[in-house]
């Protein structure tokens, strides 16, 4: 694994092996301000072939504002890299039980975050349709979600391992 997450970012276009180590992305994480993100080391882990850095809680922490990559002084994609090394970690079955959670939700009923009976509620007291224009609203809809994430797999890169 330890050769595969280099020869991975770069045949993704994220050649991290540009970073100067100056700081910038961390010191400009607004997520780091409040939580254990350190993107510097994230990437940093990455660019040695460290394979913890796929089993690193903080690798999600990062939002995904971009406000790191667009920063960066070498324009490196910071945000992609890390969002592919997600994508490497859930294939080696990391994935925060938050993460998996929401990942539950969209496969039951195709949101992250569904409508509950209060919710619905409330929208009708706003005048607005109980069930916004989504696939909640349409069970054939749901369904052809559900037959497409299962088609792809979702369901077993996103079990628990």
């Amino acid at each position: 694994m330890s050769e595969e997450l280099l020869k991975v970012l770069k045949a993704a276009g994220l050649d991290v092996l540009s970073c100067m180590h100056c700081g910038t992305c961390t010191g400009s994480c607004p997520s780091g301000r409040h939580t254990g993100l350190n993107t510097r080391r994230i990437i940093r882990d990455a660019r040695k072939n460290r394979p913890a850095v796929l089993s690193d809680d903080d690798l999600w922490l990062c939002t995904t504002c971009y406000t790191c990559q667009e920063r960066c002084p070498r324009g490196i994609p910071i945000t992609d890299a890390l969002l592919e090394l997600r994508r490497l970690a859930v294939r080696q079955g990391f994935m925060r039980p938050e993460h998996r959670r929401v990942s539950e939700m969209v496969l039951e009923c195709g949101h992250a975050v569904p409508l509950d009976e209060e919710t619905k509620k409330k929208r009708e007291e706003l005048g607005l349709d109980p069930i916004p224009e989504t696939v909640q609203k349409y069970p054939e809809a749901l369904e052809e979600l559900k037959a497409l994430l299962k088609t792809c797999k979702f369901d077993e890169l996103t079990a628990e391992k």
